[in-house]
């Protein structure tokens, strides 16, 4: 079957999937009001610990964040083809499962990238006004290529809780606590010791939101696409690992008959 039709078909049932769990008021007074909150936490938060120069950190990386926390979502929602019980169904037919994955929970990206993006300028507008220009909409294609990226993590994680289903939640909370604490949201990757910042260095989000920094601060263009162009490189990484975990996963359980129709 055509990889894009695959791919096409896939997004389409995650959308209906996503539309079945919020309607545009649930999704604006439930989601977007909490993340906004969060956002404004964070940014208020700075004021305790130093100059505007630390509540416009914090504020750019808070929100960004959001884009990763949504599609750190992929890593459960992928568990849901396993829990209808049409896992086996999926390594039976034509399509190959590890395009089928990769499209199945992408609303997550358009949703994150959406609300990450309000969030900058809602909140930006309230605490920091100097900081939204219009350059600042050159950001929303950086925005979303760190909501690509981070998709492309969290698929490595989702393709190995297949195997563990119970620990869905769990690892994907932590995934994007882990992005959260080391990736330059809350302080710069260079306050880590050396292991930490190499480990920060090949995941998501980190060249992504610098990037979105350099633009917010009228950088050099050209500093802008060299950590652009990381960013991306680091989502192609993590893409092809989680094809291949997707593929071991699918040829052991033909194997060994693990690929059971129910939890």
């Amino acid at each position: 079957m055509n990889t894009l039709r695959v791919l096409r078909l896939s997004a389409i049932t995650g959308f209906a999937d996503y539309a079945s769990v919020y309607t545009v008021r649930s999704w604006l007074a439930g989601w977007l009001f909490r993340v906004l909150c969060q956002v404004a936490f964070f940014t208020l938060v700075s004021r305790l610990v130093g100059p505007a120069v630390h509540r416009e950190y914090l504020l750019v990386g808070n929100a960004v964040l959001i884009a990763a926390l949504e599609s750190c979502m992929v890593v459960a929602s992928t568990t849901w083809e396993r829990r209808a019980g049409t896992l086996p169904l999926l390594v039976a037919s034509g399509a190959r499962p590890a395009v089928v994955f990769c499209g199945r929970s992408v609303h997550w990206v358009l949703s994150g990238t959406l609300t990450s993006s309000v969030s900058l300028f809602a909140v930006g507008l309230v605490f920091e006004p100097d900081l939204i220009r219009i350059r600042s909409l050159a950001v929303l294609p950086l925005v979303l290529l760190v909501s690509i990226t981070t998709y492309c993590f969290g698929l490595v994680l989702a393709a190995v809780v297949l195997r563990f289903m119970e620990l869905r939640n769990v690892v994907g909370n932590l995934a994007y606590l882990g992005l959260m604490a080391i990736c330059g949201v809350q302080v710069p990757v260079d306050y880590w010791p050396t292991v930490v910042r190499v480990v920060a260095n090949v995941l998501p989000l980190t060249h992504g939101l610098a990037a979105v920094r350099l633009v917010l601060a009228g950088g050099e263009a050209g500093a802008v696409l060299l950590q652009a162009g990381t960013e991306a490189l680091v989502g192609a990484a993590w893409l092809a690992v989680a094809l291949g975990v997707f593929g071991r996963l699918v040829d052991g359980g033909r194997r060994n008959g693990s690929i059971e129709f129910d939890e």
